[in-house]
């Protein structure tokens, strides 16, 4: 009875260091894959010329092929909108692609994270624009997925674009100090250059203007307006009348642009003598800076808005850990230091919100696998005794799942999820394969403790084999380091270990379990019936 004790209490303990060890494993939504390539893009002032940002973005490629001439093999970029707008951005961000090398010809990092790190660390050096390194499907499919490019984003919700731009920067500096922490960056909100005309209401009143007499005047000048229609063949284009580019563009032109006066029967308005004389007898014309105020000022780049309601984005990526220990922390650090006015709230997206969304699918899909595990158990034996002692395979097969991913330093991850579930139904088959022996030899009379035993040591050479096959077909997807190995490698580390640990314990708690469990009246019903048999025959003789 104390050995029985013994081994049942190490497979709780085991369990309970499983359950901690699985607390601190971290988690990420996908494993990053290693494409061979690098993305990087850049972010320059919204106010800045298309020809300005080319110039730019051709001395950032340069220094970067004459630092890194054996990583790089090639570079290539794309500012601006395409023609087909799939991905609309202005002319003051880019996208530049890192075609590399083969890793073996590298010589300043031995893998594509360390070599990110050095690019980053290199382009600090590269004033004037902000960069973001990822990879160039990595970057697409957190765009299309979360609307995010980063791997991480703090949204901020609120009404004060100036209050959620406070709130963003306080933000992205506690991020820096977090851990892991890459590419911290607040979404582009201001920058851009207005030209901002405040129309002064006494001045046109005392010329007889309206405030739309102003406004179609300076709308005409800057927009043009459709003058008659232009027709080449069966093609039509139509004639728009504005001022020339070179004016539009100089801020004391635009001051000089006339704005027409009305023509007062009976009389001259007060103050008309500052008009400009017309040639058709009308009351004149006066300058626009003689209306209304004039300036060029930073405003808005853009305003975002969620569910109608105005937000900023803080993005991040994470290097070095896993996303769901970085935003725990850096959630803790926000919750302590940060304290957002009333109205305002915070929102956690980017790969970290796929990750939460796939627990709570798993949460879900999980159980029911297992459910369905145990109902064919169930269906099997016809005994609810036996279904869940050949189940607790499922979670002994659980812990060298864990173990395997905490001993190799891999967090969480979905391709690990499918794995463990995998497992629960491959995890089975040793138990199953145990438990029925050890029925075939009580239904031919044996005692409970002799079917426990010779079952146990009948079927060895059966459930060993059976883990072997099955752990050994994952060795090469364990083992494997080409493209997509990064989501390969959890899945088969899991049902690896999960099974090496499901053979061992198989053949030493579940015969324990089933003589603890196995009904006392079972083997007392099977010895005297063995002695009754006996009698029998020796009465026959």
């Amino acid at each position: 009875m104390r050995w029985r004790w013994g081994t049942v209490g190490g497979a709780v303990a085991l369990l309970a260091i499983t359950a901690w060890m699985a607390g601190n494993l971290g988690g990420v939504f996908v494993p990053r894959l290693g494409e061979g390539a690098i993305a990087i893009q850049p972010t320059r002032i919204p106010s800045i010329a298309l020809t300005t940002s080319v110039d730019m973005q051709e001395q950032l490629e340069q220094k970067l092929k004459e630092a890194f001439p054996d990583e790089i093999a090639a570079i290539f970029a794309r500012t601006g909108t395409a023609e087909v707008a799939t991905d609309p951005m202005g002319p003051n961000v880019g996208d530049t692609y890192l075609m590399l090398h083969p890793r073996n010809q590298w010589t300043h990092a031995r893998t594509q994270e360390q070599l990110a790190e050095q690019i980053e660390e290199f382009l600090r050096n590269i004033p004037g624009q902000n960069y973001e390194i990822s990879q160039p499907i990595e970057l697409r499919f957190n765009e299309l997925i979360s609307g995010i490019r980063s791997d991480v984003a703090v949204k901020i919700f609120g009404d004060d674009m100036e209050q959620l731009l406070a709130a963003g920067e306080n933000i992205a500096r506690l991020l820096q100090t977090v851990e892991g922490a890459a590419d911290v960056k607040v979404e582009q909100v201001t920058g851009l250059s207005v030209l901002t005309i405040d129309t002064d209401r006494a001045a046109i009143a005392r010329y007889g203007l309206n405030v739309s007499d102003v406004q179609q005047a300076v709308r005409i000048a800057f927009g043009g307006e459709e003058a008659g229609i232009l027709f080449e063949g069966d093609r039509r284009f139509p004639i728009v009348v504005r001022i020339p580019d070179h004016l539009r563009e100089n801020l004391d032109s635009l001051k000089q642009l006339p704005i027409p006066l009305p023509k007062v029967d009976g009389g001259r308005l007060a103050s008309i003598d500052d008009a400009l004389p017309t040639s058709d007898g009308g009351a004149g014309y006066l300058p626009l800076e003689a209306l209304a105020e004039i300036r060029l000022a930073e405003g808005p780049n853009q305003i975002s808005r969620e569910n109608a309601k105005r937000r900023i984005v803080v993005q991040a990526n994470v290097r070095g850990r896993d996303i769901a220990s970085f935003v725990h922390e850096a959630q803790r650090e926000i919750d302590e230091q940060l304290d957002l006015p009333e109205g305002y709230w915070i929102e956690w997206g980017g790969q970290f919100e796929n990750l939460i969304a796939a627990r709570q699918r798993l949460m879900i899909v999980v159980p029911a696998a297992l459910f369905l595990i145990f109902v064919l158990l169930f269906m099997t034996f016809g005994s609810a005794r036996d279904a869940l002692l050949v189940f607790t395979g499922v979670p002994l097969a659980l812990t060298g799942g864990v173990i395997a991913l905490w001993l190799w330093d891999m967090p969480f991850s979905i391709s690990a999820g499918i794995g463990f579930i995998a497992l629960s139904g491959v995890s089975v088959l040793n138990g199953l394969v145990l438990v029925s022996f050890i029925r075939e030899l009580l239904k031919e009379g044996s005692a409970l403790r002799d079917a426990v035993v010779n079952g146990s040591l009948a079927r060895f050479r059966q459930i060993v084999t059976v883990g072997l096959v099955a752990s050994l077909g994952f060795v090469p997807m364990a083992l494997n380091t080409g493209m997509g190995a990064e989501v390969q490698r959890p899945l088969a580390t899991v049902v690896i270990g999960g099974l090496i640990s499901s053979t061992l314990l198989t053949l030493i708690v579940l015969p324990t379990l089933y003589l603890w469990l196995g009904s006392p009246r079972m083997e007392g019903d099977t010895d005297q019936r063995s002695s009754a048999e006996l009698a029998n025959g020796a009465h026959i003789q």
